[in-house]
Protein backbone atom coordinates (compact mmCIF):
# COMPACT_ATOMS: atom_id res chain seq x y z
CA UNK A 1 0.00 0.00 0.00
CA UNK A 2 2.72 2.50 0.90
CA UNK A 3 4.54 1.74 -2.59
CA UNK A 4 1.17 2.39 -4.23
CA UNK A 5 0.60 6.02 -2.00
CA UNK A 6 4.28 6.73 -3.23
CA UNK A 7 3.97 5.93 -6.98
CA UNK A 8 0.52 7.41 -7.55
CA UNK A 9 2.16 10.44 -6.00
CA UNK A 10 5.24 10.50 -8.18
CA UNK A 11 3.75 9.66 -11.96
CA UNK A 12 0.24 11.90 -10.99
CA UNK A 13 1.24 14.88 -13.41
CA UNK A 14 2.38 12.29 -16.39
CA UNK A 15 -0.83 11.58 -18.87
CA UNK A 16 -3.06 8.78 -18.02
CA UNK A 17 -2.41 5.34 -19.70
CA UNK A 18 0.99 6.23 -20.82
CA UNK A 19 3.07 3.53 -19.82
CA UNK A 20 5.87 3.77 -17.30
CA UNK A 21 8.85 1.57 -16.99
CA UNK A 22 9.96 1.43 -13.30
CA UNK A 23 12.63 -0.17 -11.24
CA UNK A 24 12.08 -1.36 -7.51
CA UNK A 25 14.51 -2.32 -4.92
CA UNK A 26 12.92 -4.23 -2.05
CA UNK A 27 15.05 -4.27 1.33
CA UNK A 28 15.56 -7.30 3.84
CA UNK A 29 13.56 -4.61 6.34
CA UNK A 30 10.84 -4.26 4.03
CA UNK A 31 11.98 -1.02 2.91
CA UNK A 32 11.89 -0.24 -0.63
CA UNK A 33 12.96 2.56 -3.40
CA UNK A 34 11.98 2.89 -6.83
CA UNK A 35 13.31 4.90 -10.05
CA UNK A 36 10.82 5.50 -12.69
CA UNK A 37 11.97 5.51 -16.49
CA UNK A 38 10.82 7.36 -19.84
CA UNK A 39 8.25 5.81 -21.97
CA UNK A 40 8.94 3.66 -24.26
CA UNK A 41 9.93 4.88 -27.69
CA UNK A 42 7.12 2.91 -29.11
CA UNK A 43 5.17 4.53 -26.93
CA UNK A 44 6.10 7.90 -28.22
CA UNK A 45 5.69 7.08 -31.72
CA UNK A 46 2.40 5.90 -31.94
CA UNK A 47 1.15 8.86 -30.91
CA UNK A 48 3.43 10.92 -32.87
CA UNK A 49 2.15 8.63 -35.80
CA UNK A 50 -1.86 8.53 -34.51
CA UNK A 51 -1.88 4.92 -34.69
CA UNK A 52 -3.22 2.44 -32.23
CA UNK A 53 0.08 -0.21 -33.52
CA UNK A 54 2.78 -0.18 -35.69
CA UNK A 55 2.96 -2.06 -39.43
CA UNK A 56 2.44 -5.72 -38.85
CA UNK A 57 5.13 -6.77 -41.72
CA UNK A 58 7.84 -3.82 -41.23
CA UNK A 59 10.11 -3.29 -44.21
CA UNK A 60 7.24 -4.45 -46.46
CA UNK A 61 3.93 -2.59 -45.20
CA UNK A 62 4.08 1.18 -44.01
CA UNK A 63 1.50 1.53 -41.05
CA UNK A 64 1.83 5.51 -41.05
CA UNK A 65 4.97 8.18 -40.79
CA UNK A 66 6.70 10.80 -38.17
CA UNK A 67 8.94 13.34 -39.22
CA UNK A 68 12.41 13.57 -38.43
CA UNK A 69 11.62 16.79 -35.86
CA UNK A 70 8.97 14.43 -34.29
CA UNK A 71 11.94 11.97 -33.60
CA UNK A 72 14.39 14.71 -32.79
CA UNK A 73 11.85 15.80 -30.15
CA UNK A 74 11.31 12.08 -28.68
CA UNK A 75 14.63 11.94 -28.52
CA UNK A 76 15.14 14.87 -26.46
CA UNK A 77 12.08 13.18 -24.21
CA UNK A 78 14.15 9.48 -23.88
CA UNK A 79 17.63 11.27 -23.89
CA UNK A 80 18.21 9.95 -20.58
CA UNK A 81 17.29 6.16 -20.94
CA UNK A 82 19.04 6.37 -24.42
CA UNK A 83 22.38 4.65 -24.92
CA UNK A 84 23.83 7.99 -26.70
CA UNK A 85 26.61 10.96 -26.56
CA UNK A 86 24.53 13.30 -28.18
CA UNK A 87 21.43 14.60 -29.53
CA UNK A 88 21.90 13.46 -33.36
CA UNK A 89 22.67 9.72 -32.36
CA UNK A 90 19.78 9.73 -29.88
CA UNK A 91 17.54 11.03 -32.95
CA UNK A 92 19.04 7.99 -35.21
CA UNK A 93 18.07 5.41 -32.54
CA UNK A 94 14.28 6.41 -32.74
CA UNK A 95 14.49 7.00 -36.13
CA UNK A 96 15.63 3.22 -36.40
CA UNK A 97 12.79 2.15 -33.61
CA UNK A 98 10.50 4.27 -35.87
CA UNK A 99 11.68 1.97 -39.43
CA UNK A 100 11.42 -1.55 -37.15
CA UNK A 101 7.97 -0.37 -36.57
CA UNK A 102 6.40 0.17 -39.83
CA UNK A 103 6.47 4.28 -39.79
CA UNK A 104 8.34 5.85 -42.50
CA UNK A 105 10.82 8.84 -41.58
CA UNK A 106 10.28 11.72 -43.16
CA UNK A 107 12.58 14.70 -43.87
Amino acid sequence: MEFCKAFNAKTQEMEKGMPIPTVITIFTDKSFSFETKTPPAAFFLRKAAKLQKGGAEPGREVAGSVTTAQCREIAEAKMVDLNANDLDAATKIIMGSARSMGLEVRG
